[in-house]
């Protein structure tokens, strides 16, 4: 377990530092794809990237209490083994990115699956250090990783910019909701796909406004479960 909790902290901070290889990353350049993604609407606004200083400080600062206070506790072992998973892919996915979109979408979902199970894991007990910072990424990596497919479908012509746009958002609401509704605590989960969202309204406000409304309907729908569970904790 020791050894499980050292491994978590070394891993936020690999994950955290591979922005200094890769500084500044706001998505995929337009020219990437086989049909050039000029302002994609599936794409959140420049400025939503930004919650990742949140995730990254918050992990870290969460299992270095775990390391410190809870080090040989069985719930937050549970927790750790697949958050390490994801983190381990987490930390060489933005070199991949800005050589490869489908790679990046690959490993993106891989990082997203043991996130969910870190997510469903995390002790209630300790929500400030762990529920509520792994619903933060397990969330964002919901968002993004559909943001990436939706990238993929219009940037190889299987679908029009506007279609995957709408396609997958809807999946990213979908699959939000299933997992909040599911959860049933942790709120943070959901506030990161909401963040998303709004991101995309803004992304596609004046323009594209049937993927805009989508977005805007999906955000408000998941203040729903956010709100219950805010309640349970």
């Amino acid at each position: 377990m020791k050894l499980t909790a050292i491994l978590s902290v070394v891993l936020c901070i690999t994950f955290a530092g591979s922005t200094l290889v890769v500084p500044d990353f706001g998505g995929f350049d337009a020219d990437q794809f086989p049909v050039p993604q000029d302002n994609p609407p599936v794409q959140p606004a420049g400025y939503a990237f930004a919650i990742w200083g949140v995730i990254y400080l918050w992990l870290i600062a969460g299992m270095a209490f775990g390391l410190a206070r809870r080090t040989e506790d069985p719930g937050w072992h549970a927790m750790r083994a697949p958050l390490c998973v994801s983190l381990a892919i987490g930390t060489i996915w933005l070199p991949v990115a800005v050589l490869s979109p489908v790679w990046a979408s690959i490993l993106i979902w891989a990082m997203l699956l043991p996130a969910l199970v870190a997510l469903f894991r995390a002790p209630a007990d300790d929500r400030t250090w762990a529920l509520l910072p792994v619903g933060l990424y397990a969330g964002w990596l919901s968002a993004a990783s559909c943001v990436s497919l939706g990238l993929i479908a219009a940037g190889y012509d299987l679908m029009d910019q506007q279609t995957a746009a709408f396609v997958f958002v809807f999946m990213a609401l979908v699959i939000a909701s299933a997992v909040q509704n599911q959860l049933r605590r942790g709120p943070t989960y959901a506030l990161a796909v909401i963040w998303a969202l709004v991101a995309i309204v803004v992304q596609n406000a004046g323009s594209q406004t049937t993927v805009a409304a989508l977005a805007a309907g999906g955000a408000a729908a998941l203040t729903v479960p956010a709100w219950r569970a805010w309640r349970n904790g």
